[in-house]
């Protein structure tokens, strides 16, 4: 996989034979030039952690919960050495890096690698191209992200700053969630009875749940700050199943980056951000505050029909030192109710590209391939020797276009890199709903789902818009959906069905926002615009981890161009091996 760093090696080749040559052809690439290889390792481990007066084993990376935080440069090259020390099969997803024709490091198990097993070694390398802000990574198999996740920070080319001014400090903070019982047992039992999982017994931030959760006043996130300082948070959604509100009591929030993808600046008091989804928010403090410390805090936002974890968590904005016991009684911010969809539609409505000459907006304005997927829940009918807890005595389901993904049994990248696709999946992927309905009106009798290992083929370069339909089948619910291996433009989007004659007209081609993780509404839809430029085989899926379990993932299999930069790199010699 050095193959992408011979340029820089032909450089220092260079340099022995014409040494003025070489330094006009350095000063002609400083952005090769300047490029640096980062080197972690990362040691998966089951390390004893305590939380709401619970202590249990749980996996990390290197014995930290939160993981480690990894800090590039756009352009830079990232080596990660993974060895897997648990009972677990693993592997690991650089959430948002764009893994230009290099699949074989995306991460996700049975997709682009078989997973890592117990006793093996696994190397993922990489480049950051064309890509600054905020990423994260995480675990990409079962439930095991909810404790193995870190903040993956791009920061800008050498010598270039931000589209704003350089703000005091930066911070990230990791939303999450914690379980007292053992998460695989959680999800493994629900997938048995067909019945919703149990739900999280907290939030957290940067793994502490807060002086709001029982015996927790120790375990609280506290941001120490200076009067009158402007400060980046690098604000990450890691939960396993829920969208939240976040919002810090007398202060406001100015949104100026989703997704490692500059927007127009825009200021609110409270913020939605789903699982998946990245934000860089600026924080300036207030120059005389009137008090020594304020509450930050992170809630629900959902219409599910099911159970939910209906909690707040609390973390503490110290302008001056607080005691534990101060933090219970700091004023929470004002947050919308769990079911505030209108603030969430208000919120999201801001969100804008740069659109400028230095970050331009490169939204397809002709389409090759127009494709409409109906996204949400549905059900699968009960085995004849059990008693199911889904809905009507059935078991939960998820699909896309009524497909239910069902695992393969090797990895898809592979079989696609080989050409050996007989048995492992098929090419015939609906590309419109099968069974046409009235998709956010009275749900169909019939809620059984399909199930099956199947791709969509693109061309290279082909130019896709991608309507994604929510639907009330199980109750309307909005899903936070996430495409590997590309950004996309967010031309539109609204509540009910979807209208191919008068929707379209009024898209945002100008300057919609840029981002890998987009909710669907609550009963509604949205458009989705992006060119097929980066060879392999992509898995999109919902990001709440209990509909990823129940079948709400696809994939998209884009075939080599004709230039040999437009082909598939070869897999590296360490793959593990199903």
């Amino acid at each position: 996989m050095g193959a992408r760093h011979g340029l820089r090696r032909g450089h220092a080749a260079a340099a022995s034979t014409c040494p003025f040559l070489a330094f006009a052809v350095l000063l002609a690439l400083p952005a090769l030039a300047a490029s640096d290889t980062h080197y972690y390792t990362f040691n998966v481990q089951m390390t004893n952690v305590t939380r709401l007066c619970v202590t249990k084993s749980i996996p990390t990376v290197n014995g930290q919960f939160p993981g480690p935080k990894l800090v590039v440069r756009e352009g830079d090259r990232l080596v990660v050495k993974v060895h897997n020390h648990i009972n677990y099969n693993v592997s690991f997803h650089w959430h948002g890096v764009r893994q230009m024709r290099n699949g074989w490091a995306d991460g996700p198990s049975y997709i682009t690698q078989c997973p890592i097993q117990g006793g093996q070694s696994y190397v993922y390398d990489f480049t950051v191209t064309g890509q600054r802000g905020t990423l994260w990574w995480h675990a990409h198999f079962s439930w095991l992200r909810v404790h193995l996740y870190g903040p993956l920070v791009i920061l800008p080319k050498r010598g270039e700053g931000y589209p704003f001014p350089r703000p005091y400090k930066e911070v990230p903070i990791l939303f999450g969630e914690w379980f007292n019982g053992d998460t695989e047992s959680i999800i493994n039992q629900a997938l048995q009875t067909g019945g919703g999982p149990n739900v999280s017994d907290a939030y957290t931030f940067n793994g502490l749940p807060g002086p709001t959760y029982n015996c927790s006043a120790q375990d609280t996130y506290k941001l120490k700050v200076k009067p009158g300082r402007t400060y980046m948070l690098r604000l990450i959604n890691s939960a396993l199943n829920d969208e939240l509100f976040f919002g810090i009591a007398n202060h406001t929030l100015t949104v100026v980056e989703a997704d490692a993808s500059y927007v127009k600046p825009f200021t609110v008091q409270t913020l939605v951000i789903s699982p998946g989804q990245t934000m860089n928010v600026l924080l300036t403090t207030t120059p005389n505050p009137s008090s020594p410390a304020y509450a930050m805090a992170i809630s629900p936002y959902t219409n599910s029909q099911g159970t939910f974890d209906n909690t707040t968590a609390a973390a503490v904005l110290e302008y001056a030192p607080t005691p534990p016991a101060a933090a219970r009684t700091l004023p929470l911010p004002s947050l919308p109710l769990y079911n505030d969809t209108g603030a969430v539609t208000n919120f999201s409505r801001n969100f804008r590209s740069l659109a400028s000459a230095e970050y331009p907006a490169l939204v397809p304005m002709a389409v090759d391939r127009h494709v409409l997927f109906t996204v949400g829940l549905g059900t699968d009918p009960c085995p004849s020797n059990q008693t199911c807890q889904g809905p009507n005595g059935t078991k939960f389901a998820a699909s896309v276009n009524n497909n239910s993904f069902f695992r393969p049994r090797t990895a898809l990248l592979e079989a696609h890199y080989q050409r050996r696709y007989a048995g492992v999946l098929l090419a015939n992927f609906p590309t419109t709903p099968p069974h046409p309905f009235n998709y956010t009106g009275t749900p169909p009798n019939n809620t059984f789902v399909m199930h099956g290992t199947r791709v969509v083929p693109l061309a290279f370069n082909t130019s896709v818009e991608l309507v994604l339909q929510g639907t009330s089948i199980q109750g309307a619910e909005s899903h936070p959906l996430h495409l590997h291996g590309y950004d996309f433009f967010v031309v539109g989007q609204g509540f009910g069905n979807f209208d191919p004659v008068n929707d379209p007209p009024k898209y945002n081609l100008a300057d919609p926002v840029e981002r890998n993780t987009i909710s669907v509404p609550t009963a509604g839809w949205v458009a989705l615009r992006f060119f097929a430029d980066n060879p392999g085989v992509w898995l999109m899926h919902c990001h709440f981890d209990v509909h990823l379990s129940w079948g709400l993932s696809m994939a998209w299999l884009v075939n080599d161009g004709p230039l040999p930069n437009q082909k598939m790199l070869p897999p590296p010699s360490d793959l593990p091996k199903c």
